[in-house]
């Protein structure tokens, strides 16, 4: 609706995770270069927590497009699979499924697909190449999943592990992994890391700009700071949100044939997300109890 009017080549402010709009905060851009050390270097175990909406499958997706010619990957998205589908995606990704199948069609036991899949993992040793399996949402990963990741983390050589692991999810992911159940796949986590919201409303700011200039938009309107400030402070500085709220902040922008953004036009937007202020708190249940019984008469009894 807006872009041509702004000249957008696309909608600067969408919530897909395309790895092109990654911005690289200080917070993302060591998040990502902990992801690169940890395939380049063969880690074993890598985890990579954050609130919802800090940008975690953008940066799956980033590192996937970076990857070397070497680099076999594999990226989970649904983690509500049984153990045999888990071992079925990852050989379909590596190009190794279609061969475990019969021509009678006879479906490849659980033991077979572990055993195809150690097989394909030692083929690229003598290559050099490496195998990368990352799974996104990973707090929701059923308990028996987990067991069959840590024991794909004990394929290995000598000298180094087959496959290396990386675990993507919501900070509950980590008193997860925390939890007795867990403690030998807890104990091989090598590289742990917690993706923060964007700091501050110059990073704010260096966001939003950033992603203006990919959507290449030649008469894009200029957010004055007041809105920045509000934008900080409507979004905690959470990307998701920032795009959720910049996205109606352009179609009034656009409605109202603006030059700029203001305070007014990114108030009015967040009411219509229902979106609260970071330094509003939301009311405790008592706090609505009271709020609720204010101008109620107050009725007197006598003995």
């Amino acid at each position: 609706m807006y872009e041509d009017y702004f000249g957008f080549a696309e909608k600067p402010f969408t919530i897909t995770p395309d790895p092109k709009y990654l911005y690289r905060s200080a917070s993302h851009a060591d998040a990502f270069e902990l992801l690169q050390y940890a395939v380049t270097q063969r880690e074993a175990f890598a985890v990579i927590t954050g609130d919802i909406g800090t940008g975690k499958t953008t940066l799956c997706r980033a590192l996937l497009e970076q990857t070397d010619p070497k680099t076999f990957t594999t990226l989970l998205l649904n983690p509500f699979l049984s153990e045999e589908d888990l071992l079925k995606c990852m050989l379909k990704d590596f190009g190794v499924l279609s061969r475990l199948y019969r021509p009678s069609g006879i479906a490849p036991t659980r033991q077979e697909l572990i055993e195809a899949l150690h097989q394909f993992l030692l083929s690229l040793v003598p290559l050099g190449a490496r195998a990368v399996l990352i799974v996104d949402e990973a707090q929701n990963l059923p308990m028996p999943i987990l067991e069959q990741i840590r024991i794909l983390s004990n394929l290995e050589t000598n000298k180094q592990k087959l496959l290396q692991i990386i675990l993507i999810g919501q900070s509950n992911l980590t008193p997860l992994l925390q939890s007795p159940e867990l403690r030998q796949l807890e104990q091989r986590i090598s590289i742990r890391y917690e993706l923060q919201p964007l700091d501050g409303v110059d990073e704010v700011g260096a966001y939003i700009s950033h992603r203006l200039a990919i959507a290449d938009g030649n008469r894009a309107p200029v957010f004055t700071r007041d809105a920045l400030r509000l934008i900080h402070r409507y979004s905690a500085g959470v990307p998701r949100l920032i795009n959720l709220l910049c996205d109606r902040v352009l179609v009034g922008a656009y409605a109202g044939c603006l030059a700029n953004v203001g305070a007014g036009l990114v108030q009015a937007s967040a009411a219509d997300l229902q979106l609260r202020s970071a330094s509003q708190p939301r009311p405790t249940w008592l706090g609505r109890m009271r709020h609720a019984l204010v101008g109620r008469p107050v009725h007197a009894y006598s003995a």
